[in-house]
């Protein structure tokens, strides 16, 4: 068995959408500048074949996207979780795939008015499946960008259950105008939508149960009207969720720059890590922890020498690996994202850097 203690890379998975777009700046442009004034062209292989698809999503952790270095280069994630389990995802690793999908989104148009079940639900309605619980950080937002978020107080289910029959469940929700490094949290329940001139990264269960409440009376890719799934979404959705965005900044001054604790649950942690210098971290020991760099160059430096990191790369870092070293060769910003110990890797740590209590509740979610 390969031993896996080094940071490993996957390509990313590039979805098609009919609300997607072709441009997929600044995490994956046509052209890319280095920091020396180069301009080089970018292919992705990953992308072959789709180039005049509006691509949607780009999914990070997806059970097809393959390790391009390391002991398990050429492998695709879904097997590696199966071959190495806990080698790979850590201790209490148990149902057979990757605990967290990560994903970027890029919106043209609005996506559907949707809500998703808890665990408990999925497992009983959908197969055993588990639920989905999730998360936006915002990266860029158009002056006009907007989202749907969580339903107008007072509103009943017998109320949206109308507006469902009627294509109306937009005037129900809640408005909002994002802005770049906002974070949303999203529970089960809580119905939402995205729209267009949006870019954002997306954290959640591994898992993609979604119930259509509206989808604005649009095509599918195949020309017919996409299905609404109206008595499973009156089933799960929760009216009195609050819209949980625009969650405090939590930031701690460090030795290479800044972290910011952007959020947790007990299904996914996000840590912003923000490079002007050279940052050494210890490996996670016993879990796996991945990281996605949204924006900046340079490179992850282990024992035995080195790989470039730029915009759009993903990295996991599996529970074996000792240490290693992130090199910032243009000031970078990542997000690092993993299955936390609440306590261990939140609370306390903020409550040491004298972070108060009512503070850090706004960004744990128990």
């Amino acid at each position: 068995m390969p031993r896996l203690d080094s940071p490993l890379q996957l390509s990313p998975v590039f979805k098609p959408k009919i609300w997607g777009r072709r441009s997929l700046a600044p995490l994956y442009p046509d052209q890319w500048t280095t920091r020396r004034g180069r301009t080089v062209s970018i292919r992705y292989p990953q992308r072959k074949g789709l180039e005049d698809e509006r691509i949607g999503e780009v999914w990070l952790t997806d059970d097809e996207a393959v390790f391009t270095n390391g002991a398990l280069a050429g492998l695709h994630l879904a097997e590696a979780c199966r071959r190495y389990g806990p080698e790979l995802c850590g201790e209490g690793f148990a149902d057979g795939r990757f605990p967290i999908l990560a994903k970027f989104l890029f919106t043209s148009d609005w996506l559907s008015v949707q809500v998703h079940p808890d665990d408990d639900y999925a497992r009983l309605n959908e197969n055993g499946s588990l639920g989905k619980c999730e998360m936006w950080y915002i990266i860029q937002a158009e002056s006009q960008a907007e989202i749907l978020l969580g339903l107008k107080p007072g509103t009943t289910l017998q109320e949206l259950g109308a507006a469902i029959d009627q294509n109306r469940c937009s005037q129900l929700l809640q408005r909002f105008s994002p802005h770049p490094r906002e974070a949303v949290f999203i529970p089960p329940g809580t119905v939402h939508a995205l729209g267009p001139g949006l870019t954002l990264f997306e954290a959640e269960e591994n898992s993609d149960i979604t119930y259509r409440l509206d989808d604005f009376g649009r095509m599918g890719q195949d020309g017919k009207p996409r299905p609404l799934h109206r008595e499973k979404a009156l089933q799960v959705t929760r009216p009195h969720h609050l819209p949980l965005r625009d969650l405090p900044q939590l930031e701690l001054e460090e030795s290479y720059g800044v972290r910011r604790f952007v959020l947790a649950c007990p299904f996914f942690a996000v840590e912003e890590i923000t490079l002007a210098k050279i940052a050494a971290f210890a490996g996670p020991r016993a879990r796996v922890e991945a990281f996605t760099v949204v924006s900046g160059e340079g490179r992850v430096e282990i024992s035995s020498g080195w790989y470039a990191y730029r915009t759009g790369d993903v990295w996991l870092i599996p529970p074996a690996t000792p240490s290693f070293r992130l090199a910032p060769e243009s000031p970078s910003r990542l997000l690092k994202f993993y299955v936390p110990n609440l306590d261990a890797d939140f609370r306390k740590p903020l409550a040491a850097r004298g972070i108060s209590s009512k503070d850090i509740e706004r960004i744990v979610f128990s």
